[in-house]
Parts: structure tokens; sequence; C-alpha cells
């Protein structure tokens, strides 16, 4: 079984352990109210998120119990209730939130309210969730450990000691506390996987367009960053992804969705063949003990019927690395330059966003087309690997949860690393593939660190992998979660 919190917690009710599918359905069936529901998950985060800082912007609650009434008496008077309706979730703060303080982690944007809505934050509404905070993030959602100056940082669920990852690391301890039923997260190099893997939950990364990004003042070239679902389970990461994916007209590389994700998680996978990848034949540092775990969990996919084959691919990974900093630094190192060259905000910048601004700066265009000439070459050869494999596999991270005052590591199996992110290599190919991939809980080394695997498909393969996750999930010994 799994290690417990190390935080001094109450055990959870009884409604804050249902699964968000099972609350939605209580909900909509009258046997459980909105009221009773929301007031459940108020007292946890109240007991709770003192201890780890993963709520932020928590709006009064009697506001939110008011929200919770009026909901009651719309499904007493027969009104319809979405697939969401009457479950309080908490945004990450990187997603505008209409008449909701957004800061992005930023102290230039501490008192920011926007008055429109993330477009899948406005589905999510729609859907009937009751919006009742954020979740806490790094500074611009910069680097796999959830610290800003305007709330501080986000613990880890299970050890107080140590980093929640990031960026979407308030979202992950919310859940595996469980302080939300359900969470959504984004990702760029690895902000909904790193966390989810670093709090023993699930995180999926949607192919590229899947659920629309915006609005935005670009919507053509930065798209290398996704947002998804997070949950405890498969079946509440599809009922998210269900409101968030879908075409919008304002995101122009979004496309539809096949149908119901969860509805499709009603028949079974019948298994497959996943290639292992490894620490790619020794090019990536690895932390003693990452691969064991992530090994011990892909035996216990056999049991589900896929069979792994160990594969180093004949790629360049370095280069595909330096494709995907320079493609970053031309996403997010020019979307930050606005605040750099206003003196009194570049002030307030942390040093990794003006390191992107700067590199950015530097950057030729022959430079990032040559970035992209790079990825397209690896999508043609993850596209040729998904002719003879259903998966790949990866580590989630290289490291395990390392000391949260410790911004990022410096040193990975003797080697240095060369940047802020560099440790987290290993999520950059599922990024520049615009391939879907499923955080899946892959074990405990022996001091209760928790570790992950990545399940990544082919594009738009979003429901295989999502099947693929929920059989795994099935052979599990241990339940996602903290406590």
């Amino acid at each position: 079984m799994r290690p417990v919190t190390k935080h001094a917690v109450p055990q959870a009710g009884d409604i804050c352990r249902l699964s968000a599918v099972e609350l939605a359905d209580r909900i909509r069936r009258r046997q459980l109210s909105v009221h009773e529901v929301v007031s459940a998950f108020l007292d946890r985060i109240e007991a709770v998120n003192p201890l780890v800082n993963a709520i932020v912007s928590l709006r009064e609650r009697a506001d939110i119990l008011a929200e919770a009434e009026s909901a009651d008496a719309h499904l007493a008077q027969g009104g319809e209730a979405g697939s969401l309706f009457g479950l309080p979730i908490a945004i990450k703060d990187l997603a505008l939130t209409k008449g909701l303080r957004t800061t992005f982690g930023s102290p230039i944007f501490a008192d920011f309210i926007p008055d429109e809505d993330e477009f899948f934050v406005e589905r999510i509404r729609r859907a009937g969730a009751i919006i009742i905070g954020k979740t806490n993030v790094p500074e611009f959602g910069l680097g796999s450990n959830t610290y800003n100056p305007v709330f501080g940082p986000t613990l880890n669920a299970f050890d107080p000691a140590l980093t929640a990852g990031g960026s979407s690391g308030g979202a992950a301890v919310a859940l595996a506390l469980d302080m939300v039923p359900v969470a959504d997260g984004s990702d760029f190099g690895g902000s909904l996987r790193n966390p989810a893997a670093y709090n023993n939950v699930f995180g999926f990364r949607p192919s590229q367009g899947l659920v629309p990004a915006g609005p935005a003042f670009e919507v053509f070239h930065s798209q290398m960053g996704v947002e998804g679902p997070m949950g405890r389970n498969v079946r509440d990461v599809a009922l998210l992804l269900d409101e968030q994916a879908g075409y919008h007209p304002r995101a122009p590389l979004s496309h539809a969705s096949e149908g119901s994700f969860l509805d499709g998680l009603g028949t079974k996978a019948s298994g497959g063949r996943i290639a292992w990848l490894g620490d790619l034949g020794g090019h990536l540092p690895t932390e003693p003990g990452v691969l064991d775990l992530c090994e011990g969990a892909l035996a216990r996919f056999a049991d589900a019927s896929f069979h792994s084959e160990k594969l180093a691919p004949d790629v360049d990974f370095e280069a595909l690395w330096q494709a995907f900093v320079t493609l970053r630094q031309a996403s997010s190192g020019c979307g930050l330059k606005a605040h750099y060259d206003d003196p009194a905000k570049r002030k307030l910048l942390k040093p990794e966003a003006i390191w992107e601004v700067e590199q950015a700066m530097r950057l030729t265009a022959p430079q990032i087309h040559a970035a992209s000439v790079r990825r397209t070459s690896w999508h043609r050869t993850l596209l040729s690997l998904f002719e003879r494999f259903d998966l790949i596999a990866l580590p989630t991270a290289q490291v395990f949860p390392f000391d949260a005052t410790t911004h990022w590591p410096r040193e990975v199996a003797g080697r240095t690393m060369d940047s802020y992110h560099r440790w987290m290599q290993v999520s950059a190919f599922a990024t520049l593939g615009g391939c879907p991939a499923l955080n899946v809980p892959a074990g405990f080394d022996d001091k209760g660190r928790p570790m992950g695997m990545q399940l990544i498909g082919r594009p738009r393969g979003d429901l295989a992998v999502l099947k693929a996750g929920a059989a795994y999930e099935a052979t599990l010994p241990w339940p996602a979660g903290a406590c």
C-alpha cells in the first residue's frame, strides 16, 4: 500500500472521498445536495489548505454557499444539470477567471481581475461547476516547482519538506488531499504531468488542439502549451476533458473531439504494445530508483494484456532538446518581453523569466525555422513508431520530488543541469510531437517519494491513452491521492 501523508491532516469525509463522476451523479439524482457537497469541500479546504497552500484567492464562503443554494433550487424546479453540475472547482491561476483574481503568480498581476473567462473556464461554468477559487502556480508557470512572491510556495501532498512540482502544483496537491474533486491544469514542458507524478494523481496532456487555448493576443504560433484535466482516477479525468475539449472559432488550431471520452471508457482496452524508452539509451540523467519504479509499473501493465519492449530510437535527442528550448523561448520569452521592456516590471520578474526573454532576443529567424524543421522530423519518427507500438512510455520526471526550498536541481546523476528546466527534458518529447500523454502513478521509493510514468499516444489518440490508463489503474495496489 502507498504511504500516507506526513501532514497532520484529518481523514477526509465520505463526500470528499467520492469520485467526481459519482458526486455529479448523486447530485443529479438529488441523493446529495449541492450545498452538502460544497460545504464538505470547503470544510476540507479550511482544515488542510493552511498546511500546503494549494488553493489561493478563495472566494468568500457565504458567496459560494449562496451559489450552491441557487443550484439546489434550480434542480428542485426541474432544471437541467450539466455534467459538472454542483461540483466545486478551483481553476489554475494561469487561466483567466471573470471577476476572480488571476495573478499568474506574478506581483505584476497581483490585483488583476479579468473581465472574461478562459475558453475552457467558460465551458466549465456552463457545465454547472461552482468555481470557488484558484490553484497556486509558479510565476508565469515557469519551472516545475510551485512558488511565487504573491502567495508563497505550495508543499508536496505527502511531505512538507518536498516540492509539489509544477506548474500545476496547487491543482495536484488540492486533488491529492481531497480538497477538490477534479482539477484543470496546463502543460508546456510537463506542467500537468510532473506535479501529478509528484503527488500520486493522474494528469493528462491532451493532443495539440483538442482543448482550445485562449483568449490570447497570438493564436497561431504559441501552440505547444495546452490545457488539460487532472483527477484522482481516469474516469474523472475524462469527465472534465469532455467539457474542456472541442473546437472554438477564436482558437483556429483547435479541433472537434470525437464523442465523449467518459462514454468511451465504457469499452475496456484490449491490450497492446508499449515501447519503453527508459532513459533514452543513457542520454537522460536519471536519479537512481526512477527507472526501477517505472519498470515495475510496466510489469503491472502485463496484467492488462499490454506487453512492453525496451527501445532506444536512433534520434539525436540533444538536438531535439535544443529545438524545444528554441521554440519555447520564441513563444514564452517573446510573450514576456512586454514586461521585460518596462524597467519597473522587469525588477519584478524572476530570473527564469528574464532568461527566457533575453535568450529569445538573441534568436534569429533561421534558428527558429531550423528548430521547427527538427520538430517536424521528430513527428515523422513518432508516426513510424506508432506503426509498431500502441503507446510509448517514459518516466514523468528524471528526479524524485526534491527539497521545496531548492528552486531546481543543479545536478542529476552527476551531470550539471544547464538551465532551470533541463532536469525535465523527459517531458519535451510528447510536447514536440503534439501527442496526448497521461501521467499514471508508478509508485514510491524507500523514502516514500512518489513517481509517475508517462503514457504517450499517437496524435489525436487521446481516448486510446485514457483507456490504457484506466486498464493500468485497475492493477494498482493503492488508490491515487495522499490520505
